[in-house]
């Protein structure tokens, strides 16, 4: 567990300081019932319309999650509230069944997840991404899942029938080859192996797979690009896409102090670094300009990635995390029974 230290908050006027050192952070659920579960996203520079997420706040921890001001919105902090008051979205999956069935849905891609993790260590019990995945194969309406955690390959069976009916397309998120920088900012996610170790099975099952090295922290695991495709290539991945390092809002703060507590002798090296493809800044917030930096330096780790990409034929049918839209889409009806 780690001590309470949440950024100041935003929307809130009082905040409270602690008189002694702050307790340590217990995990905490809210359970809630929205009315809706899909969000719908028109950034220009996201691949996708639709996405779902089960949870609230997510236990990997990642010390460099863009998703931490969100959880501002319902008075927890972006800090350590981020990552031990989670919400669980308890009517996911019929609030999804509802959505597949009325008429305006047409059965387009739906991803998993757009902003906090959906296979975080809560799934485990509460099931909730299952769930849903099983609606989506009921429906067969296209998926494509975006994960830290090798627990993805418990719903192999779940998968192989959505591949079977459908597009599905599965990424994992390995942006360190490294135990000890992974341990120091995404704690909570899993060992780098058994995230290399889902890939493979779910590559062996058929299911079309690929590795999403995001971040990309300059000074950190730039040079780990060549190394991390490797391993994705023999573990059987057909995709593969880079992202910058983004700090917006509270992000800034709390990466810094992760790295500066955690991996001190990279601090200084990593914030030269993102301030060499951020023309100076900590964050570029832009669209077209926030997932990618600039400069000779981001230059320098595009080049690598498309250079290793060719090498070891990955990204030859495409470079994108969209999956494409097709007429899978299909609502059950009743069965006459013939017998």
């Amino acid at each position: 567990m780690r001590p309470v230290d949440n950024p100041k908050h935003r929307y809130n006027r009082e905040q409270v300081e602690w008189v002694e050192a702050p307790p340590f952070a217990a995990l905490e659920l809210h359970e809630e019932r929205p009315k809706t579960i899909l969000s719908e996203n028109d950034s220009p520079d996201i691949g996708f319309r639709y996405s779902l997420n089960p949870y609230r706040g997510c236990y990997h921890a990642c010390a460099y999650c863009y998703a931490r001001p969100s959880h501002q919105y319902w008075g927890f902090g972006a800090g350590t509230d981020f990552e031990r008051k989670i919400v669980v979205k308890v009517n996911a999956p019929e609030l999804l069944r509802e959505r597949f069935e009325r008429r305006d849905w047409v059965g387009e891609p739906i991803t998993f997840s757009g902003n906090t993790d959906c296979y975080q260590p809560l799934e485990a019990a509460r099931r909730l991404t299952r769930q849903c995945l099983e609606v989506c194969a009921e429906y067969q309406n296209p998926v494509a899942i975006i994960t830290k955690n090798g627990l993805v390959a418990r719903d192999l069976d779940v998968l192989v029938r959505l591949h079977e009916s459908t597009q599905l397309r599965v990424y994992v998120s390995i942006p360190f080859v490294d135990a000890e920088h992974s341990r120091a900012l995404e704690p909570g996610a899993s060992p780098v192996h058994k995230r290399f170790a889902a890939l493979a099975a779910l590559s062996e099952a058929g299911i079309e797979t690929g590795i999403a090295i995001a971040p990309i922290i300059i000074g950190l695991n730039d040079g780990q690009l060549p190394e991390l495709l490797t391993r994705a290539r023999d573990a059987g991945v057909q995709h593969a896409f880079i992202t910058a390092l983004r700090l917006p809002g509270e992000v800034a703060g709390v990466f810094e102090a992760r790295l500066r507590e955690t991996l001190p002798g990279y601090a200084g090296k990593v914030l030269s670094g993102i301030h060499q493809i951020r023309r100076g800044k900590l964050n570029e917030s832009a669209f077209g300009e926030r997932m990618q930096g600039v400069g000779p330096r981001w230059q320098l780790v595009s080049d690598l990635f498309d250079l290793h990409t060719k090498r070891l034929g990955i990204n030859t049918s495409d470079r994108g995390t969209h999956v494409p839209q097709a007429s899978t889409f299909r609502r059950p009806g009743p069965q006459l029974d013939l017998f």
